[in-house]
């Protein structure tokens, strides 16, 4: 089955060129050029991944981001933006964007970055009997992407990229796992940006399972993290 893109986007040369890239390379694509349609067309229809503008007519993509994460956890978005100031992309990954791609870029490159993203949501048969995970007075359901805890009444949605980090410090629980490992899995590049991202994933589960003291993140400075529960 094809994938679903929204594309948010006010450029209309650039629009209409990045939609028929992608419809050439196999994904649906539904395209909006003002904000303030972006939101009711994102009710009407499911989508696999949002790739959204910053600045936009009436409201602007970080406006549009946190609106939709209030209404669904789980849509991956990608910012496409020429807003390449550090405080704006720091700004992006707060809402809960999965990649921040400042304009001009290499369209095979975003291509790429999609299709990765995209994948991450496939299920893959091996690995259904490793989907529960039981993590001291949590349970962590990577595939429904959600932290819950009877105990606790919690019940937490993860947004994509905190269920695979979460599921990465559990896979390697007690040991070291190296920052570039998650950046280039998760993120599918290591910068300065990615790492700055990742930071903030890292301070969200911190959060996420604060009702457990006996678990513990552990940043080990220049290597990485590491996961210790019992």
């Amino acid at each position: 089955m094809k994938k679903r893109i929204l594309l948010v986007e006010d450029d209309l040369n650039f629009g209409a060129v990045l939609k028929s890239y992608l419809e050439l390379n196999d994904l649906l694509v539904d395209w909006i050029d003002d904000g303030r349609n972006a939101l009711s067309q994102f009710e009407k229809q499911s989508y696999h991944l949002i790739l959204l503008d910053v600045m936009l007519p009436h409201i602007d993509g970080f406006t549009i981001a946190r609106e939709i994460r209030i209404k669904d956890a789980k849509t991956p978005f990608i910012f496409i933006t020429a807003k390449t100031l550090r405080d704006d992309i720091v700004q992006g990954y707060k809402t809960g964007a999965d990649d921040y791609i400042t304009k001009p870029f290499d369209s095979e490159i975003l291509l790429y970055k999609v299709k990765a993203i995209l994948n991450r949501g496939d299920s893959n048969p091996q690995q259904l009997e490793n989907d529960l995970y039981q993590l001291g007075i949590f349970q962590f359901d990577y595939r429904a992407r959600l932290l819950s805890s009877e105990s606790k009444k919690i019940k937490q949605s993860l947004s994509p990229k905190e269920s695979e980090l979460l599921k990465l410090l559990m896979e390697h629980k007690g040991e070291v796992l190296p920052k570039s490992l998650a950046l280039n899995r998760i993120w599918g590049d290591a910068n300065y940006f990615t790492t700055r991202s990742m930071d903030v994933y890292i301070a969200k589960l911190r959060k996420y399972l604060a009702d457990d003291p006996t678990i513990k993140i552990i940043t080990l400075h220049g290597a990485g993290y590491r996961m210790i529960f019992p």
